[in-house]
């Protein structure tokens, strides 16, 4: 299933509230420009600009994107969203006072070029949010793709982001109540990291 035809109901399949990890964590994240990764529908980037962040959400589908729009319009903020694929979009060079990556699986080397991506982007200072499922997931079968290539693992986030400062770097498990598609007990990773 395309993430268009997910995207396609009228009901949003990951809920209109921000996921709970960004949530506990967002007053990590200076004030400025904000870049959320992969937001489909939008509940993360709204809730942001709704905290008064300039957000820039970038996601391949339109149909989510779409849903996201209405969503700013109906909470009343200002979202920049752009269609992009995380494959072709250009991070820039320390643009962003935080990235944020909710639920972000992307194949290998995919992964690692945008995670250098993000690294190369964030200013002085700025920080990284990532939350992703891990293998572990597969058997729990609560949400995320099916596809172990797809998980992201502590150690390699650990490479990835070394030339961060990371904060936490942490496995756990945890209940995701997120929509209709991520519901139940889920095997996550959660990293902050800070770039000096």
């Amino acid at each position: 299933m395309s993430w268009d035809e997910r995207y396609a109901a009228d009901e949003y399949a990951y809920g209109t509230e921000p996921n709970d990890f960004l949530r506990e964590n967002a007053g990590l994240l200076p004030s400025g420009r904000v870049l959320c990764l992969a937001d489909g529908e939008g509940r993360n980037s709204v809730w942001l600009a709704g905290q008064g962040y300039e957000v820039t959400a970038v996601d391949s589908s339109s149909v989510g994107l779409a849903k996201g729009r209405r969503l700013a319009e109906a909470v009343g903020v200002v979202v920049d969203f752009v269609h992009a694929d995380l494959a072709d979009f250009d991070l820039g060079r320390e643009v962003w006072n935080g990235v944020v990556s909710i639920f972000c699986h992307l194949p290998q080397p995919l992964r690692s070029r945008v995670h250098a991506g993000v690294v190369a982007g964030l200013e002085s200072g700025g920080v990284l949010l990532l939350e992703g499922y891990r293998k572990e997931q597969l058997e729990l079968k609560t949400g995320g793709p099916p596809v172990p290539g797809l998980m992201h693992a502590r150690a390699e986030l650990a490479v990835d982001f070394a030339d961060l400062d990371i904060r936490r770097l942490e496995n756990l498990e945890r209940d995701v109540v997120e929509g209709t598609l991520h519901r139940g007990r889920a095997a996550v990773v959660q990293l902050v990291a800070v770039k000096s």
